[in-house]
């Protein structure tokens, strides 16, 4: 790490932040909307991009400065194994091929805004819609401060705060100054900003990965000595495990964990709060199913942002905190003004899903819990209002998480959130399909997977943390090591379809689905699709 401030990467990264500032503020004019009091409006963009914006949107929100500091982290730290990334992200777009769509489709018929209204109005359950709600909520939170946790990431490299002993305030300073200003353009423009922020992001992550796959494997000697210091370095022992510290191909007794870890993952990536969000702002179900067939080409970017892992080892890079280590090397290989380049890819990269999130959050709590339950007939003009405070205070939750817990265990506490939230597939993904299931058995099963996820995720030590030190554990049964979350995920399914029997056979009180068939098919220009509040809870705009 070089001394002092890195003037030039620093002016270049104040340059693009101060410009998507901007961009963030003048969102607010664009497309703008008669009416701009409702959720509509607000947190889905008044439900109108089209292909790029959408493909741009869910880019922006999917690949976040997690994706970009952490999977070569993990690569960095322990080898292929972090590679599961990738296998994930090419199963999930056939799967969400198959149901986005069909959400897509009810939500504009019905004006649902969360995965929330459509638990209820399929299920006719309140309970049920509040569990997947509060999930959401609990499993978006540390996703957030993961992004806040990128942008510290850079500002430590650039030597931006001072050293550990310098005085928090002065420390943080930065990091406050980011959250004030992307708090700020999220209160004014809802989604409208990260969308148009979207664009500079990905646009400045593509050009730094093109960049790095060519200039720093020149620079350190091509992939083949890249790969045998990268082999070297994992045969070396870890003092902290006495095993070797990682390996360039999973060894067989990790094949379990790849591929559960990867399975799982596909699964919960668009149960998240901000995946749906971004696909509920689309204009039109095509333009999801255009979407699915080309966000692969993200896929094809983090196999190669996954390299950057190796070729950190190679450069010599040495951090006690693995999220240090590709900003470090960015540093360290880059002249100073590309590496500001870099360090503003990665620190928009977590402006942009930490906005998308916070929103996605604020508007489950607006629409399921506040109106729900608080204020059931809150106007649209209300519903907005609350839904702009709570994306504050989600906001200063994960900014209090940041500044006050250890950063190294950021990762697994988001590791945790997607074990809680692939417990809410079988309510959602189910109940787009089928309504076999009944309410009370899938509140059952939702709660055995999130009690057995979140027990067996506390038993988990690591060399650093006595609870919560991974996702994986053996599975009951088998024996092997997988992913704590599918366990958890194939209890609650068990769980919820016995007691679907059981409930069926007593003849236990169903709830009122309000969707029918034709629904789940519907496009925008279909008679009677609607894109504002459902009539029976819309209220008049003040």
């Amino acid at each position: 790490m070089k001394d002092g401030v890195n003037g030039v990467a620093l002016g270049v990264f104040i340059f693009f932040f101060l410009a998507v500032t901007v961009m963030g503020f003048l969102a607010a004019r664009w497309r703008k909307a008669d009416n701009e009091q409702s959720l509509d409006e607000w947190g889905l963009g008044g439900r109108s991009f089209g292909t790029w914006v959408t493909w741009f949107l869910l880019g922006g929100d999917l690949y976040t400065a997690y994706t970009f500091v952490a999977v070569p982290a993990a690569i960095y730290a322990a080898g292929a194994a972090g590679f599961f990334a990738v296998p994930y992200t090419i199963l999930v777009y056939p799967l969400i091929f198959t149901f986005l769509p069909r959400l897509w489709s009810v939500s504009h018929k019905h004006g649902y805004v969360t995965t929330s209204d459509f638990v209820r109005g399929r299920f006719g359950s309140k309970g049920l819609s509040l569990a997947v709600a509060v999930t959401g909520i609990l499993a978006t939170m540390p996703y957030i401060a993961l992004q806040l946790v990128g942008i510290q990431a850079v500002l430590d490299v650039m030597g931006v705060g001072g050293g550990e002993d310098t005085n928090w305030f002065i420390k943080d300073l930065p990091l406050l100054i980011a959250f004030g200003v992307l708090a700020a353009y999220t209160y004014s423009s809802g989604l409208r900003a990260p969308a148009l922020i979207a664009f500079v992001k990905d646009t400045l992550i593509y050009i730094v990965i093109a960049v790095a796959i060519i200039y720093i494997p020149i620079k350190l000697g091509g992939f083949d000595d890249i790969f045998a210091k990268a082999s070297e370095a994992y045969g070396q022992t870890n003092p902290a495990t006495g095993a070797p510290r990682g390996a360039l191909v999973p060894a067989e007794a990790g094949q379990w964990t790849y591929a559960t870890l990867a399975l799982g993952s596909a699964l919960a990536l668009f149960m998240y709060p901000h995946s749906i969000t971004a696909t509920l702002s689309s204009k039109s179900r095509e333009v999801i199913r255009r979407n699915t067939t080309i966000l692969p080409l993200y896929s094809l970017m983090l196999g190669l942002l996954a390299l950057l892992g190796f070729m950190a080892i190679a450069a010599g890079i040495k951090v006690q905190n693995g999220q240090l280590a590709i900003p470090q090397l960015f540093e360290t290989m880059f002249p100073d003004w590309f590496a500001g380049v870099a360090f503003a890819a990665i620190g928009i990269g977590a402006l942009v899903p930490a906005a998308i999130m916070s929103i996605a959050a604020a508007n489950l709590f607006t629409r399921n819990i506040y109106k729900d339950f608080i204020k059931p007939d809150a106007t649209p003009a209300q519903e907005t209002k609350v839904s702009k405070l709570v994306s504050l205070l989600v906001k200063v939750g994960a900014l209090a998480f940041v500044l006050t817990m250890d950063k190294t265990v950021a990762i697994n506490f988001q590791l945790l959130g997607g074990i809680w939230i692939l417990q809410t597939f079988p309510a959602l993904v189910g109940g787009l399909f089928t309504r076999w299931f009944h309410r009370w058995a899938l509140l059952a099963g939702w709660a055995v997977g999130m009690v057995y996820g979140t027990a067996a995720a506390y038993g988990v030590a690591s060399p650093t943390q006595k609870h919560f030190g991974g996702s994986s554990k053996e599975i009951p049964g088998i024996g092997e090591i997988g992913y704590i979350g599918l366990t958890a995920f194939v209890l609650n399914v068990v769980v919820t379809v016995v007691l679907t029997f059981v409930l069926r056979a007593l003849k236990a009180p169903d709830g009122i689905d309000e969707t029918k068939p034709e629904d789940y098919t519907a496009d925008a220009g279909d008679p009677g699709v609607q894109v504002e509040l459902p009539p029976a809870t819309a209220g008049s705009a003040h």
